[in-house]
Order: C-alpha cells, then sequence, then structure tokens
C-alpha cells in the first residue's frame, strides 16, 4: 500500500526513452529536463506553448482547490470510485494518469479508495498548467506531477491502466496508446443543467447543450462499461464560495464584467449538478 515513483516516461522531442538522474530526466539523444524544487517535471515543448503561462492561472488553480475543498463535488469523487473499483483486479499495481489534472481533487480521492485494496499505485497528474501541477502535488505529495498536453503525452506505449479526463479535454488516440490492452478512460462532463442557477445569471440566453457524443471512438477497440447521470442539488453555497466556483469555471472569462459583477450581490445560491461519468475500456491487443 504504497506509491510508486514516475517511470514509462518518453522525451517529448525525440520520443525516446527519459532516465531520472538527480535532479533531471535525460534521454539518450542528450535532451535534458530539470525537476522543479516542487518535485514535477515540465515536458512541454516551448514551441508547444501558445502563451508564456499556458493553462489555468495561479487564481483559477487556487479558485478550483478552495472551492473543491469544500465537499460540494464530492459526490462526483465517490462515484467514480465505486464505478471503477469493481473493474479493477484487486490486489494489483495500478498505474494511474490524469490528463488534465488541475490541482488534484479527483486522482487524490481515487488514490485514497485505492490504496487500502492495492498493493502499490503509480499515480501522475499531468496538466499545461505548471500551477495545476503543482497545487496536485502540494495536494498530495505521492502523487506525481508532469507539465505537458494531452495532445501529446510524454509517456511510453501501453504503460497506464486508467487515464483520468474529468471536464477535460481528451484525445483518444494518444489515450489508446498510452493505455494497455483492456486499461480505462474514467471521463466526466457538464450535462446540459450543469450550474445552470449560475449560468442563468451571467448570461441573457443559457444553452443546454447535450453532453458530447462518443458514437465516433465506440467501434470493436472501445468499449463503453459505465455510461451514469450524475444529478442532484448542491447545498447552498456562499457568497465566498460562489465566487470561486465562478472562478474555476470557463465562464468567469466567457461572460461579461457586468454578469460578473452582478454575481458578487448574490448573497447564496443553490446550483444543479448535472454531469455525466462514463467509463471506456480499451480493447486494442
Amino acid at each position: 500500500m504504497s506509491y510508486l515513483p514516475l517511470s514509462n516516461l518518453q522525451c517529448p522531442l525525440c520520443q525516446q526513452g527519459l532516465s531520472q538522474t538527480e535532479q533531471s530526466w535525460r534521454c539518450p539523444s542528450g535532451h535534458s529536463f530539470d525537476i522543479a524544487r516542487q518535485g514535477y517535471v515540465n515536458l512541454l515543448p516551448v514551441q508547444n506553448k501558445r502563451s508564456k503561462d499556458p493553462g489555468d492561472s495561479r487564481d483559477m488553480v487556487n479558485a478550483r482547490r478552495d472551492f473543491l475543498d469544500t465537499g460540494v463535488y464530492q459526490p462526483l469523487a465517490a462515484a467514480i470510485n465505486s464505478k471503477l473499483m469493481p473493474l479493477l483486479t484487486e490486489g494489483k499495481t495500478v498505474s494511474i494518469l490524469d490528463a488534465g489534472c488541475g490541482e488534484g481533487y479527483y486522482l487524490n480521492q481515487l488514490c485514497h479508495a485505492l490504496l487500502p485494496r492495492q498493493p502499490a499505485i503509480q499515480a501522475c497528474g499531468l496538466d499545461i498548467s505548471k500551477w495545476a501541477v503543482r497545487a496536485c502535488r502540494a495536494r498530495n505529495p505521492g502523487l506525481e506531477g508532469v507539465v505537458a498536453s494531452n495532445r501529446q503525452l510524454p509517456f511510453s506505449t501501453s504503460s497506464q491502466d486508467i487515464v483520468l479526463c474529468n471536464f477535460g479535454f481528451p484525445v483518444f488516440d494518444e489515450f489508446k496508446r498510452v493505455l494497455k490492452p483492456g486499461g480505462l478512460i474514467v471521463m466526466l462532463d457538464a450535462g446540459p443543467d450543469h450550474l445552470i442557477e449560475l449560468r442563468e445569471r451571467l448570461y441573457p440566453e443559457v444553452r443546454r447543450n447535450p453532453v458530447s457524443s462518443l458514437a465516433a471512438e465506440l467501434n470493436e477497440q472501445w468499449q463503453l462499461v459505465v455510461d451514469q447521470q450524475l444529478n442532484y442539488s448542491s447545498p447552498t453555497i456562499p457568497q465566498q464560495q460562489l465566487q470561486w466556483l465562478l472562478a474555476m469555471t470557463p465562464h468567469f472569462y466567457r461572460s461579461s464584467q457586468e454578469a460578473r459583477q452582478s454575481v458578487q450581490q448574490i448573497t447564496a445560491l443553490t446550483v444543479t449538478i448535472d454531469v455525466q461519468l462514463r467509463i471506456l475500456k480499451n480493447f486494442s491487443q
């Protein structure tokens, strides 16, 4: 019942395997990547950055951490754990990659649920935001951290048992490449009524978009083994927590300044949590 160190990394520049020295990872071609003092490694090539500081900002990451720690989304983490654990072989070492980990809330919850029944876990939080990866490591130092993009996962082929992608941007070809045969993708996606009460205060017209279809991915190489709607009303969310909730979502940037200021005047609000949990099994041999 322990965490294993990071392994199976590959160079983002030449795709050869990386080996860890004292404070860096190095490939046979001599490409070297320093380990930050916070314990993570940045494997996002400069040419793949779309800005100087890509991904979620420090403020956005901190807001997500503070809101998730209130427990409003705890039923989502519990649902992942309860549906995933019966699909895993008890007593077997498990490798987990959280692709778009944010501040590590769901990965941490899953690891705590698995540790009593698995001999060891190798768990890595990956995000394009260095602030997210730092927060993930701070939440649980047993979790490894990598700054990288889902478009180019710096992991060896067939190295992972589980890929998490919660409220993220799945890249199914890359997920398939890094998953072992029989490996699992776990996804949470917002449903049409997710946070509807908050969205109604931000936009003059609210779109109830359906959950993204997986029809194109569900072929002979994938099986949908879990497809569950999670729908419940939150406890009353006070003003400060409501600001954290807004700041951690894309609505903070999509809405007008006037709309955001109007939300600041709300003293408390109950919101609908409407999320689809899906688990896909990799049938590749």
